[in-house]
């Protein structure tokens, strides 16, 4: 079983590397919240989505025959899985889950690790999760992180190892969009590992605005799951994803306090 499809040609234009896997899309999707495994997958298609999370505890993947498989609509030959550790609050827990997903998977490596310390806010335990990553790190894992949007928490989970800094924008599910540009804007420019967005973005200008500010890419799922017409949001969101990612590279003008002529005046007839 390959949990990691080959998509490591040097013809893919600004690809996003992770762990030394190249990927086009800069757009992460997520699996719940969907009504059904057929929705997911249109859902995850129109997103154009190479790397899909899942909760380990929660979705299967062929250990219960009796129900549906996550693999029948979302085959390893076409997507990365990247199995998350939601519903854990202890560094046993985490490790204990992501070892579960790396045997279903046959060795796979890659991980999103988030600890939940409040289940209101559903904002992550960094203690924890600094504790978590140190330990899967040392397993044998490529950790992608969920944390607070902290510089200085990035900084560390960096000097532990972890493949990815995944700061919220918003508390999960909320929709709130990037409530802190400066804090994102300083991870993105101190981080040498890849700084993915992950939770809090409500609509496609807020994944526009995270690409724009340099982020590597977005990953969400209630934004999307819980849209009016969830496959018609996945497909904005990748176009969002798209044209803030372009902007970014092109480079915007300053922004000035006056207005500044879109045709010169030089040289015009007296």
């Amino acid at each position: 079983m390959n949990a990691l499809p080959q998509t490591t040609s040097p013809e893919i234009p600004d690809p996003l590397v992770i762990a030394g896997h190249t990927f086009r899309s800069r757009l992460l999707t997520g699996t719940g919240k969907f009504k059904d495994l057929d929705e997911t997958r249109r859902a995850t298609e129109a997103a154009g989505s190479e790397i899909v999370t899942f909760a380990v505890r929660r979705m299967n993947l062929g250990q219960k025959a009796d129900e549906p498989n996550l693999l029948d609509a979302l085959p390893l030959d076409r997507y990365t899985l990247l199995p998350n550790t939601a519903g854990c609050h202890s560094v046993e827990e985490a490790l204990r889950t992501c070892r579960l997903a790396r045997e279903l998977l046959d060795g796979h490596s890659l991980v999103k690790l988030e600890v939940i310390g409040d289940q209101k806010t559903l904002f992550p335990d960094v203690v924890t999760t600094l504790d978590a990553a140190d330990a899967l790190v040392k397993d044998g894992f490529d950790v992608m992180v969920y944390t607070t949007d902290d510089p200085l928490l990035a900084r560390r989970f960096e000097e532990l190892g972890c493949a990815a800094v995944m700061p919220l924008a918003a508390p999960i599910g909320s929709g709130l969009g990037i409530q802190n540009r400066y804090t994102i804007m300083e991870i993105v420019e101190n981080a040498k590992i890849p700084v993915i967005v992950d939770a809090g973005v409500g609509t496609a200008s807020d994944a526009s605005l995270a690409m724009e500010l340099g982020c590597d890419g977005v990953l969400m799922n209630t934004a999307i799951a819980h849209a009016k017409d969830p496959v018609l949001m996945a497909h904005a969101m990748k176009c969002a994803i798209e044209a803030g990612r372009a902007a970014f590279r092109a480079g915007r003008i300053p922004r000035k306090r006056y207005a500044s002529a879109s045709s010169p005046v030089e040289g015009m007839i007296a």
